[in-house]
């Protein structure tokens, strides 16, 4: 189902609590939703359709990913600073992110991986963990 967009910042302040297995509806929500605004949008988390969830969905060279309890366990290279946007808030910010990250995580059958990503993909899902993390991009 494509749900709104969550534009309030105190609710989007808020650090996301743990997704389990009852949280499938909100992920294929997440992904409907992200699809919807492929054209202006290329990953969100759940915070961003009103949910408290630790869930993300980005687009990996073209292809939907979504990750439940994404965890970012190494950075790799030093930081660099992007202005960002964000469909939830207006305008642009300054952000701090890192060319190669590795993520442990859980993929939608609820399997553990570590995998590792880089370049735009990288910075996609640095900025959608922040979102988790409460922090206001």
């Amino acid at each position: 189902m494509i749900r709104k967009i969550c534009k309030d910042e105190k609710f989007l302040a808020i650090v996301s609590e743990e997704a389990s297995k009852n949280d499938t509806n909100i992920g294929q929500d997440l992904l409907d939703t992200l699809e919807y605004h492929k054209d202006k949008c290329v990953g969100m988390a759940a915070n961003m359709i009103s949910f408290s969830k630790r869930i993300i969905v980005f687009f990996n060279e073209g292809k939907k990913e979504i990750m439940y309890n994404p965890v970012i366990i190494k950075t790799f290279g030093e930081p660099y600073f992007v202005e960002e946007g964000c469909l939830s808030l207006n305008g642009v910010r300054k952000a701090k992110r890192y060319k190669k990250i590795q993520v442990e995580f859980f993929n939608s059958d609820f399997k553990k991986i570590q995998r590792t990503y880089s370049g735009f993909t990288s910075q996609i899902i640095q900025h959608e963990i922040d979102h988790l993390h409460g922090i206001i991009i």
